[in-house]
């Protein structure tokens, strides 16, 4: 998985990218949490559930089933967070899936269970080029933990950053053209 600290670089991106007008900061930090959550199943990991069980870690926290239940869930507050039911359904369900995402592109584990609970099969991308974090703190404050840090700079900071600045950009040019 990539660490707690890269999850959060999707639901910045599409902040970022969107504007606030779409993607309002309340919003926003809803879709970091929901980022991030799908790892509350590192519990089950400490408590002996096993890896590759439903509860297991990257198991049913990291399907699209779960991302759709977190979804709904928050569009129950929509206005709370001043956007409508359809965009923060939206954000939400992406930033939850995209964790899921993102740990089917690192170089270890068994793979994400995409659809669970209707299947425990677990998936990887074809291309796995972030180096997998460590579950352990004590283990990521290492040499190891350097190298997972400047694997997810490379592969997940700096695409979300270009894409960020890509919407930013356009929003701006579709400002001044309505000016023009």
């Amino acid at each position: 998985m990539p660490s707690v600290l890269s999850h959060p670089a999707v639901p910045l991106a599409l902040a970022i990218g969107a504007g606030t007008d779409v993607v309002p900061t309340r919003l926003a930090v809803v879709g970091c949490v929901a980022s991030a959550l799908p790892d509350a199943d590192a519990v089950g990991y400490w408590l002996g559930v096993p890896y590759d069980s439903l509860l297991g870690h990257r198991g049913l926290t990291h399907s699209l089933a779960f991302a759709v239940v977190v979804a709904a869930f928050c569009s129950m507050f929509a206005a709370r967070l001043g956007a409508s039911v359809p965009v923060v359904f939206g954000v939400v369900f992406l930033c939850t899936a995209s964790h899921g995402a993102l740990d089917a592109m690192t170089t270890g584990g068994t793979g994400v269970a995409f659809f669970s609970p209707f299947s425990n099969q677990r998936y990887f991308f074809p291309w796995r080029m972030i180096e997998v974090a460590p579950i352990s703190v004590r283990r990521f404050v290492s040499e190891r933990g350097i190298a997972v840090l400047k694997s997810e700079l490379r592969w997940v900071w700096l695409p979300c950053a270009v894409l960020a600045l890509f919407g930013a950009g356009v929003r701006r040019a579709s400002r001044v053209s309505g000016r023009s």
